[in-house]
């Protein structure tokens, strides 16, 4: 019931962002109306955990959800899986600082988990200093997280073995700058921030503390996991959204000099049924791959190497195929397509900035590959 509700609010809620795409690009940032609607809906705390007020949603539930989101608006799509992926690091802190952190089921973290930061131990915890790049949504958070390199006083780092981890800030002592001028994505609001000499207790560095993640299914799933899958749910929504624009551009757009539409042409026959085979396969993939994990931590096993290389495989392939897929429709709207006000462009622009995180690079593909072919291969990023 509870994923029901929070697709059906996706839905809802898609539909009328869609509307509102134009004023989000114009924005370069979601408005805090929406993002307060979405934290209302639930999206921002599906990967928090219940104890805290949470909802430990399921991968796959929330990967549906986002995919909905997305169809309507890329950017909320994007910023919901940000969100949604940035609570779930609550579960790596003692409960106390969770629950004094997420005082409202609206609380609304968010950030980038790139060590580009310094956190140097002294007596009363850690100071924190640093500027990181593609922070979606931060603008509109409560708490922001920043990935750190951990160091003792005398600037050494303070453990070999989990050399940097992420920081939880208070909003207010962020320090945001006007970078996000950018091609697709424009509403993510993914700007540069920074803090300067900020002091943090030792329970606001992620996994710091002596603290065991909750035993639920959802935190058998790394971090990395959670983030990649959101990636990939959104650039299928994108997709889904290009095919529905094109078929409904089709019934009226009409070659010069004839009244044969673009829907009569065979060419934008065979497109259009690959588009389905080929978006429809990779979600295929993708919740297959999602399901089996899942089922396995359902009953209490580990989520292994090879299921997580077969999520991450399926994920930077659903981003391909859905690249393919936008790029085939754009093109079959032809002169159309190119204005501001047609979707396709948009849609065009956004799906090309989902293959830009490192989660879906084409070094996932030689990682995955050395792992089926069974070659010694650094997993961390799994």
């Amino acid at each position: 019931m509870q994923a029901q509700n929070l697709f059906d609010a996706a839905e809802q809620l898609g539909k009328q962002f869609s509307a509102r795409s134009a004023e989000f690009e114009k924005a370069r940032r979601l408005p805090k109306d929406v993002s307060n609607a979405m934290a209302a809906a639930g999206f921002y705390r599906m990967y928090v955990p219940t104890q805290i007020g949470g909802l430990e949603t399921s991968p796959a539930d929330s990967a549906r959800v986002f995919e909905r989101l997305a169809q309507g608006d890329a950017a909320c799509g994007w910023v919901a899986f940000i969100a949604a992926t940035s609570g779930s690091t609550l579960a790596r802190i003692p409960v106390d600082t969770a629950k004094a952190i997420f005082t409202t089921p609206e609380t609304m973290i968010a950030g980038v988990f790139a060590p580009t930061g310094k956190a140097i131990q002294n007596e009363d915890g850690f100071k924190v200093s640093g500027k990181w790049q593609w922070g979606s949504g931060t603008q509109n958070a409560d708490w922001v997280l920043g990935g750190c390199s951990i160091l003792n006083a005398a600037g050494e780092l303070l453990n070999d073995k989990a050399p940097t981890s992420m920081c939880l800030m208070p909003a207010k002592a962020i320090e945001f700058a006007d970078t996000w001028h950018v091609s697709g994505l424009q509403g993510t609001g993914s700007t540069d921030y920074g803090v300067s000499d900020l002091q943090i207790g030792g329970e606001h560095v992620v996994g710091f503390a002596k603290h065991t993640p909750p035993a639920g299914p959802l935190f058998q799933f790394p971090h990395f996991t959670l983030l990649a899958l959101g990636i990939a749910a959104v650039a299928m929504g994108i997709a889904r959204a290009a095919v529905d624009e094109l078929v409904t551009l089709a019934e009226s757009k009409k070659r010069v000099g004839t009244n044969s539409t673009l829907a009569t042409r065979p060419h934008t026959h065979i497109e259009v049924a690959r588009a389905e085979a080929t978006l429809r396969s990779a979600r295929a993939f993708f919740y297959d791959a999602i399901d089996t994990a899942w089922s396995a931590a359902v009953q209490g096993n580990k989520v292994t190497l090879d299921m997580r290389r077969d999520i991450r495989l399926a994920t930077t392939h659903a981003v391909e195929s859905s690249v393919k897929v936008v790029d085939a429709m754009y093109t079959l709207g032809a002169g159309s397509a190119v204005y501001h006000n047609s979707k396709l462009q948009q849609h065009f622009r956004d799906v090309h900035m989902t293959t830009q995180h490192i989660m879906v690079a084409p070094s996932t593909l030689e990682l995955t590959g050395r792992l089926y072919l069974g070659v010694e291969s650094n997993t961390a990023t799994l």
